[in-house]
């Protein structure tokens, strides 16, 4: 089974148009439509200069109960990906 993928808008509701597809007159075809969640804004990188302004770095530094910031970071990244 051969996939096409096509992204659009829905321009009016209820209604899409596809056109240019590879098929024949009499050719049977399944479609499969799934929606897009809506994108969340748009983050921003910070610069190298913001980062270090930005109160960010050093943000555990005093903290008792932490005692590698590097391995806590690991961890908090390691349960935000099991959470996904």
């Amino acid at each position: 089974m051969d996939a096409i993928r096509l992204n659009t808008i829905v321009q009016k509701d209820g209604e899409i148009a596809i056109t240019g597809l590879p098929y024949k007159k009499g050719e049977q075809i399944e479609m499969i439509l799934l929606a897009r969640p809506a994108r969340k804004a748009a983050r921003r990188a910070l610069t190298a200069r913001q980062l270090r302004r930005s109160r960010l770095i050093g943000l555990w530094k005093n903290r008792r109960d932490i005692q590698d910031s590097a391995a806590y970071a690991r961890q908090l990244r390691a349960e935000a990906q099991r959470r996904s």
